[in-house]
């Protein structure tokens, strides 16, 4: 994958995690850089990274970006050619897979912000996977949920089957 690649990917998924729904544009990136870094970067420098016209970045560049997008600044670069990303430990790739999943339900359900919301915080979680386990251990136990949600959120009723009300 191309660095061009990357920086449009993380924006997609900057998007997501932001609640947006859709891919950040560059601009947004650049204001919210700004705003959150008080570091700047034009939006035709990205564009220039994301079509390829640099193909590198600088070191400041690259870790401005990478504190942003939350990703080690050794992420921003062009993969050497051949490089496969199942290099990569199985559990990370599963890990991944499984947050990317998480994220594309949240967009799904954006209608149902609690259900949305919930799947972004999973997502986001340092072990998705683990969240996902203590889950159903939640739920095989009978009304265990029910009352974890009546403690943990008084405000939210629900009804015999553990649905909104």
């Amino acid at each position: 994958m191309t660095l061009g690649e990357k920086v449009r990917y993380l924006r997609e998924v900057e998007g997501t995690l932001r609640g947006i729904g859709r891919a950040m544009t560059q601009q947004e990136v650049v204001a919210a850089i700004r705003e959150e870094q008080g570091a700047s970067i034009s939006q035709a420098y990205l564009s220039q990274v994301e079509n390829g016209a640099r193909r590198h970045l600088t070191d400041g560049t690259r870790m401005m970006l990478s504190r942003f997008f939350n990703v080690h600044p050794g992420y921003l670069v062009n993969d050497p050619e051949g490089f496969h990303t199942e290099l990569v430990s199985d559990a990370r790739v599963g890990e991944d897979s499984l947050d990317l999943w998480l994220i594309n339900g949240a967009e799904r359900f954006s209608r149902d912000a609690p259900v949305s919301s919930a799947l972004l915080r999973v997502a986001r979680n340092e072990d998705s996977r683990k969240c996902l386990i203590l889950l159903s251990a939640i739920l095989e136990m009978p009304s265990l949920a029910d009352r974890l949600l009546q403690a943990l959120s008084p405000s939210v009723k629900t009804d015999q089957g553990g649905q909104e009300q």
